[in-house]
């Protein structure tokens, strides 16, 4: 059976028909929806995390809060846009995060993505180095990040007081070094992400196209992503993870809201210069759905499936949803 999971933008707008009008309504929700998930049987709590927009921008408070407040669900990101961090100081709050969780985080990471702010990074005081791109500082911040949650010495102590020893960052969580995902929209990241020994998270975008179906080219990613794993020798079994927009229509609110639009095919565009796939929507009956989802190439392959959700509507309207998927949208997918 699979992992689903559900993954919230966690966008607030005082606008007409919103239930998150405002960032506290967006938090305070998306700890009642993980709970409230928890005890559909959704085995995932993610939020994607963009900054200088209404939106999750600082998650790791909020994913301790779902922790203290949850027994069973994973708690993660999908993705945190690693040109933004600090690696040690995210490295003392993704442990607190996960040691409060039980070992539960999940965090995936990436370069990031598409973005209001002009590098906007560089506010936050990170400058790629000279010769050097924001996607290559993503990484390094990435390298170092995972160097510091593994217990490698960053700092050392003061040779005034004796000998000098390593410092590593505190506090650390066992285990966490192996739930670190990447957030991959090409083959050859999918590559460089088996090579690093991450898990994969590939979304609904692929930033490269071939022509093939969305879901087929995915496909062909997670292949390459595993062939790769296996030829680096790592000793441990990776998690593969895609996202899908599932929205079973089961109610008059439900047809207002979603109906059943064109959005069932792939779309393609040029995004930040390079020719784009987006993956369909499923909207529709449960059952007709299910029958879609089930012969998605990629979710086939996938052991997790991150649904995203519309946030905006409120706990019970999400709820409600999760739960259509997991009676009647689930069983197809073993």
């Amino acid at each position: 059976m699979k992992t689903l999971g559900f993954l919230s933008f966690g966008h607030y707008q005082p606008v007409p028909g919103s239930r998150t009008r405002t960032a506290r309504d967006a938090l305070i929700q998306t700890i009642e929806l993980a709970i409230a998930a928890e005890e559909i049987g959704i085995g995932m709590a993610a939020v994607r995390v963009h900054h200088f927009a209404r939106q999750a921008s600082t998650p790791f408070p909020l994913l301790a809060a779902i922790a203290a407040r949850t027994h069973r669900i994973e708690i993660g990101t999908a993705v945190i846009d690693m040109r933004y961090e600090n690696p040690y100081a995210m490295a003392e709050q993704a442990a607190a995060a996960d040691l409060i969780s039980g070992g539960r985080l999940q965090l995936g990471l990436s370069r990031g993505s598409q973005e209001v702010a002009l590098r906007g990074y560089e506010a936050f005081g990170h400058v790629p180095a000279e010769g050097t791109s924001d996607a290559d500082m993503a990484r390094h911040h990435t390298a170092q990040f995972r160097l510091a949650i593994a217990g490698h010495p960053i700092a050392s102590t003061d040779p005034a007081a004796g000998p000098s020893t390593g410092l590593p960052v505190e506090p650390r969580s066992p285990g966490l070094t192996e739930r670190i995902w990447w957030g991959s929209s090409t083959r050859a990241s999918a590559v460089w992400t088996a090579e690093h020994g991450m898990n994969l998270m590939s979304s609904t975008l692929l930033s490269e196209d071939t022509g093939a179906p969305f879901d087929e080219q995915q496909r062909e990613q997670i292949d390459i992503y595993r062939e790769t794993w296996r030829s680096a020798g790592h000793e441990r079994t990776p998690r593969v993870s895609v996202s899908r927009s599932v929205l079973p229509v089961t109610s008059d609110e439900d047809r207002l809201y979603f109906g059943r639009t064109a959005d069932d095919r792939d779309r393609v565009g040029i995004l930040n210069g390079a020719i784009s796939r987006f993956g369909r929507s499923y909207i529709g009956e449960p059952d007709v759905i299910a029958k879609e989802l089930a012969a998605d190439a990629a979710v086939a392959a996938a052991d997790t499936l991150l649904l995203t959700i519309p946030n905006q509507l409120g706990v019970d309207h999400n709820a409600r949803l999760l739960q259509t998927i997991v009676d009647h949208v689930a069983p197809y997918l073993r």
